[in-house]
């Protein structure tokens, strides 16, 4: 393969209002992909496709090799994979950036500019700095949500999208997400103890150990029940999800002070538990779904419903992608934006993400993987969307989970681009 390094001068507040900010530009950094199938004059002659990660707070995949969905989509497209900002190399934002806006109140009005609305707008403007017609869009994930933001404000700049494991729900309070996405991840739970009855075990084990003895993550932080919880980002894979049994097989070891957690167990859980690499991730993650009103920590408060998740259960279940205010308190990368994300927690004046009418109205082909089991996106949500939007084609399936593009991405993207293309014919 080929890359382009393309770095964008675009506008932090692309309403062109008089507030604070106006008038200021931040960087936007996007990596070209192209097949090296392809002569450079006739991959300049090739239609774009822009990539839309999942998240929030990731930044674009940087790929070693073209692969999977990447290696189908190089065969008709230029690729680019886009840092959305405030990720990777587009104005970064992290514990140390973030104070350079100023006061808590003013780092939290800056990150308000950095949802589904201003990534849109974004995409916009690289468009057309590239010069490029309407172009493809594939949403994974988060991404998704981003693709229907985009149907929804600039559809005039779409000639086709695919969205995989990223309907978003159009309406409604975030408390309605995360009670559909709670007993999905309970579901998941019951099947991998299912298949791995002695992981229940293990699990209880652990989380017993940890309300006994403490044990300190290899960055100086503690490691609680509640954050070893978090582990339960592995269930929402295909194959992933038996790497959860491979890290917890070998979690103890002996020391002359009796049984602990193994040096190599700490250190694969920090690398899930730490946001030290995507602290957007917690900041942001509840207002992708905040449109008119607050969050007020969603998932915190609905978790109080689901007793068998609460971290002093008998058997704790494994959590999800579910944020929670504790996270600002135990993770180092995180404690001093504790208070700017209870600011953001607070902000009952989120703008739209979306235009339910436009959608209503859509003539932009799309193409969209549900996945019946995903603990993340939940399945009924998915389909109350899809039904919202016109034309929007849905492709259903129970053989993969959240991450079915790792699994199979070729497949699935040629089946989408499949569907989207009958729809011309």
């Amino acid at each position: 393969m080929r890359t382009v390094e393309h770095y964008f001068e675009v506008p932090l507040d692309h309403s062109g209002g008089l507030g604070p900010g106006s008038g200021e530009t931040i960087t936007v950094f996007a990596r070209e992909y192209v097949s090296a199938d392809h002569s450079e004059e006739a991959a300049a002659e090739l239609p774009w496709l822009l990539y839309l990660q999942g998240g929030p707070g990731g930044r674009g995949n940087r790929l070693p090799a073209l692969g999977g969905w990447s290696k189908a989509a190089a065969r008709d497209f230029r690729i680019l994979m886009l840092d959305q900002r405030g990720t990777g190399l587009s104005s970064p934002i992290d514990r140390n950036t973030l104070p350079l806006r100023g006061n808590e109140a003013d780092q939290a009005g800056y990150l308000s500019h950095f949802r589904a609305d201003s990534i849109v707008a974004d995409a916009e403007a690289i468009r057309h700095a590239l010069g490029s017609a309407p172009w493809t869009v594939y949403g994974q994930s988060y991404g998704g949500f981003c693709a229907l933001s985009y149907l929804s404000f600039a559809p005039e700049g779409l000639r086709e999208v695919f969205i995989t494991g990223g309907l978003a729900p159009l309406s409604g309070p975030a408390d309605r997400v995360y009670r559909s996405t709670f007993r999905r991840v309970a579901a998941r739970n019951a099947e991998y103890f299912g298949w791995y009855p002695e992981d229940r075990q293990a699990v209880t084990r652990i989380a017993q150990h940890l309300r006994e003895s403490e044990e300190i993550l290899p960055d100086g932080s503690p490691l609680t029940v509640e954050r070893f919880q978090m582990v339960g980002s592995f269930l929402g894979g295909n194959t992933r999800v038996d790497a959860l049994h491979h890290l917890l097989e070998d979690a103890f070891v002996s020391t002359p002070d009796g049984e602990r957690l193994s040096d190599a167990f700490l250190e694969q859980v920090r690398g899930i538990v730490s946001r030290s690499a995507n602290p957007l991730y917690a900041l942001m993650h509840e207002s992708i779904y905040a449109q008119g009103e607050g969050t007020d920590w969603a998932a915190w408060r609905v978790l109080q419903d689901f007793p068998e998740f609460q971290p002093d259960a008998p058997e704790p279940l494994l959590t999800g992608e579910m944020v929670y205010p504790w996270y600002f308190e135990q993770d180092p990368a995180l404690r001093p934006l504790r208070n700017v994300a209870n600011l953001l927690a607070e902000k009952a004046d989120w703008p739209p993400l979306y235009d339910p009418d436009r959608l209503a109205r859509n003539n932009v082909p799309v193409a969209a993987a549900v996945y019946t089991d995903d603990i993340y996106v939940d399945r009924d949500l998915s389909l109350e969307t899809a039904a919202a939007v016109r034309g929007l084609q849905v492709w259903e399936s129970a053989d993969f989970h959240h991450d079915g593009i790792a699994d199979d991405g070729e497949e699935i993207f040629g089946r989408l681009l499949g569907m989207t293309r009958s729809v011309r014919v």
